[in-house]
């Protein structure tokens, strides 16, 4: 696949907490490493997003008595998954994965860090209306095509894939370069609805 001068690679979440051995470890999460490392050397404009929850953040199983991890509650914007505490703020756990290379970032979008919602897409929180800043960010630097790949497939690509399309990018997720939670049928079910919206996947970009 070409790639242009005003396309972007989104690198979502591609944290210590979501690889083997982190507080939320994708399985073979790691494994995305290097494919993010290759297909970034195609791209002029590289964008990172990071998870970075304060502690006792309300997505937290453990701010909630009684609750256990991948529950479901109810939040003021909606059905809520409870998660481990992971990517707390300045944790070893929030950070990139030391291979991942970083040097080419043009911005970091920080997520996730009002204590009172979550935030999966890296364009909204998940009251679906809070910015992150990141729309308005590319519209100004004129790219128009939005290539993703990152942790994990079914949460925060999908809903970053999701909210592209939302507002007029042009999206594809990179699958090589994810890997995906998969959970009670989570990872079938962000495929539809990405085909739904018009979001592009592809195997890779060789």
């Amino acid at each position: 696949m070409r790639i242009h001068p005003d396309d972007l690679l989104l690198i979502i979440d591609v944290q210590n907490d979501f690889c083997p051995g982190g507080a939320l470890a994708v399985a073979d999460g790691d494994a995305v490493v290097p494919v993010v490392n290759r297909v970034s050397e195609r791209f002029d404009h590289v964008v990172l997003t990071q998870d970075w929850h304060p502690r006792g953040h309300s997505s937290f199983a453990t701010s909630h008595q009684g609750s256990a991890p991948f529950e479901t509650i109810t939040m003021p914007y909606g059905p809520q998954t409870l998660w481990p505490d992971h990517c707390v703020q300045g944790t070893a756990g929030a950070a990139f994965h030391p291979q991942l290379s970083t040097d080419k970032a043009e911005l970091v979008i920080r997520k996730g860090f009002r204590s009172a919602i979550d935030s999966y897409s890296a364009f909204h929180e998940n009251d679906r209306t809070t910015p992150t800043g990141l729309a308005g960010y590319l519209r100004e630097r004129g790219l128009k095509r939005i290539f993703m790949a990152g942790l994990a497939t079914d949460y925060c690509v999908h809903y970053s894939a999701l909210d592209a399309r939302r507002l007029g990018f042009e999206t594809v997720v990179v699958e090589s370069g994810c890997r995906a939670i998969d959970l009670s049928g989570s990872l079938a079910a962000a495929h539809a609805a990405m085909a739904a919206a018009g979001v592009q996947v592809v195997s890779d970009l060789d």
